[in-house]
């Protein structure tokens, strides 16, 4: 079940309303790295999570948290975009072809939703739902989450540093939610055995069926067989623990691909079959 009692999760406020800017939202909203994108994945892991049902509340709270900031954030869009339709009157009076980017806004947010937030992105695109991750796997979907959190943290820094309006402590407060979600999906991952417990994922497929003189080896394959430039991945324990590492130029060990003859009836040329 989901409830709402029709306030807002923090305070929202515009200042001077920006078209531009509201645009630029529109990416924290249908983005890849947008609240849409974590909300749903969020949700589709908690359906799916099996094991421990404190894993389960954990994913489904934190997606009811990111539906409060899709709602949010399409406020500030709409606050952003109420001065809007005077100029675009007077812009379209004065040249037709301006008036397509009117102070950089999107014309679908007046076309198509009124002056009002859409689930796209800040070029118009749609939110796809294929970015949405939800393996199945807990510690696979918990380090997806990691770097959800964190491209979603990025841009919205970004979009703090875009604006001077008052009303970006709005954005303040999104970035430390986001600061908050990067952690408790560590944490998880930490409750659930850290590095040594946790990688390989899945830790349920025996590693002694896997070829595993390539398991903890840096290829390298620069073309003139040179080794690769050394680091933490290189060298020494592996940090989940099971293994070394170790560095080595890979020589081709397979043969040239040669398939077979096209079939009948395939399109293919004559000299093909």
């Amino acid at each position: 079940m989901f409830y709402t009692d029709g306030k807002l999760q923090f305070p929202v406020r515009v200042e001077t309303p920006d078209p531009l800017f509201a645009r630029a939202l529109q990416q924290a909203i249908g983005g890849v790295e947008g609240e849409i994108r974590v909300a749903m994945q969020y949700f589709f892991q908690a359906c799916g999570a099996r094991g421990n049902p404190k894993f389960r509340d954990l994913l489904m709270n934190t997606a009811a948290e990111e539906l409060g900031h899709i709602e949010m954030l399409a406020t500030a869009v709409a606050l952003n975009l109420e001065g809007a339709p005077v100029s675009v009157k007077d812009e379209v009076a004065a040249d037709p072809v301006a008036s397509a980017v009117i102070g950089g806004m999107n014309m679908k947010n007046l076309l198509s939703a009124g002056l009002s937030a859409m689930p796209v992105d800040s070029d118009g695109v749609p939110f796809n739902m294929s970015h949405i991750y939800a393996s199945g796997n807990i510690a696979a979907d918990m380090t997806a989450n990691v770097a959800a959190e964190s491209t979603g943290r990025v841009l919205a820094v970004r979009l703090f540093n875009l604006t001077n309006d008052p009303g970006k402590e709005m954005l303040s407060y999104l970035i430390a939610r986001d600061t908050m979600h990067q952690n408790q999906w560590l944490a998880a991952l930490e409750e659930l055995g850290g590095p040594t417990g946790v990688f390989p994922i899945p830790n349920s497929f025996p590693q002694e069926k896997e070829l595993q003189e390539f398991s903890y080896a840096y290829l390298g394959f620069q073309a003139d067989g040179s080794a690769p430039a050394p680091g933490r991945w290189s060298e020494g324990p592996s940090v989940d623990g099971k293994g070394t590492y170790s560095t080595r130029s890979l020589e081709p060990i397979g043969e040239k691909p040669i398939l077979g003859t096209a079939k009948p009836n395939s399109g293919a040329q004559a000299e093909q079959l």
